[in-house]
């Protein structure tokens, strides 16, 4: 079970990565804007940096209980 939750914030985690807004760049920068797709690109910003600190929080905690489950004898 913590192997599939494991993966699973490994996924959420490169997809929120993907979706950050580049701040020099732009490209996603410009279609986050024109499409209002995660809304102000300042919010959006700040939202993204939320779920990734969770994500990595939770995936460290898993990767904890993975080791340490792993190596009891």
């Amino acid at each position: 079970m913590i192997k599939l939750y494991a993966f699973v914030i490994s996924v959420f985690l490169i997809v929120i990565i993907f979706f950050r807004l580049p701040r020099e760049s732009v490209g996603l920068g410009s279609f986050a804007t024109q499409s209002d797709l995660l809304g102000s690109p300042r919010s959006a910003q700040k939202l993204l940096n939320i779920f990734t600190a969770f994500g990595v929080f939770g995936y460290v905690l898993s990767a904890i209980q993975l080791n340490f489950s792993n190596n009891s004898i």
